[in-house]
């Protein structure tokens, strides 16, 4: 008698969202895995928003912006064509939007930022990987990859709350990528291509590799997902040192 196959039964999701959180920084194979069954997205971006808006309120308190930008229009080659009136003016006319920018950029940057990689890295890795991962996947991946502040921002608010008023660069605040090591009259390619060279925007790299490997792990096999993340990466850098390097 000819047997009946029997159906494999369908993988089930067993983390739970909180436990992916922490699942991320501890474990992120498994959690991952988790994640690529039964994508969620909307508590790390949630974590990420609080922390971000956390940082930019205590950032917009010790920040003296009027101070730091009135340093930067002296710095501008244009500044010694501008009159002292022109100068206050524009220097109020910047302090003023500062505030608000640096405000918004705290709500909005988590959920767009994971908008950006989540495309790009879903485009990349089906384009050049053949790894199949939905939209939900690539926001899954995305978001949690982006736990990564839940060790850099109380780094970042540490570092703030202890220096002093004035020493603060709201550029490159902490001290985690090579550009904090150059002189002050570094060339601007250089801070540039420095900036980038940053220990938690590796970490997320590594995490966003995982994370897609694990979706597909028989076209992503060895070092394949760490290439493609690597190379959009490398890409990045290079495009943005490059247009340091001709306006600077």
């Amino acid at each position: 008698m000819a047997t009946i196959p029997v159906p494999m039964p369908e993988r089930q999701a067993t983390i739970s969202p909180f436990g992916r959180v922490i699942g991320t920084i501890v474990s992120p194979k498994a959690t991952f895995t988790d994640i690529a069954i039964k994508p969620t997205w909307i508590l790390p971006v949630i974590l990420t928003t609080v922390l971000s808006i956390i940082a930019v309120v205590v950032l917009n308190q010790k920040m003296n912006w009027r101070e730091y930008i009135s340093q930067k229009i002296e710095q501008n080659p244009r500044a010694s064509q501008m009159s002292p009136e022109q100068k206050e003016k524009q220097i109020d006319v910047a302090t003023k939007f500062t505030v608000y920018i640096v405000y918004a950029v705290g709500v909005l940057a988590p959920i767009l930022m994971t908008l950006v990689i989540a495309t790009v890295m879903m485009g990349a890795y089906n384009l050049l990987g053949g790894a199949g991962a939905s939209f939900a996947q690539a926001m899954g991946i995305a978001a949690h990859a982006g736990l990564v502040s839940l060790v850099s921002t109380p780094i970042f608010l540490l570092v703030i709350l202890l220096r002093p008023p004035g020493t603060i660069d709201p550029e490159n605040p902490v001290v985690t990528n090579i550009a904090a090591f150059l002189p002050e009259d570094s060339a601007k390619w250089l801070v540039a291509f420095c900036k980038s060279l940053d220990i938690f925007m590796i970490w997320m790299l590594i995490l966003i590799a995982i994370g897609f490997a694990v979706v597909n792990p028989r076209k992503l096999k060895g070092g394949t997902s760490y290439g493609i993340v690597f190379g959009v990466w490398g890409t990045y850098v290079l495009v943005r040192t490059m247009w340091a390097f001709i306006f600077s």
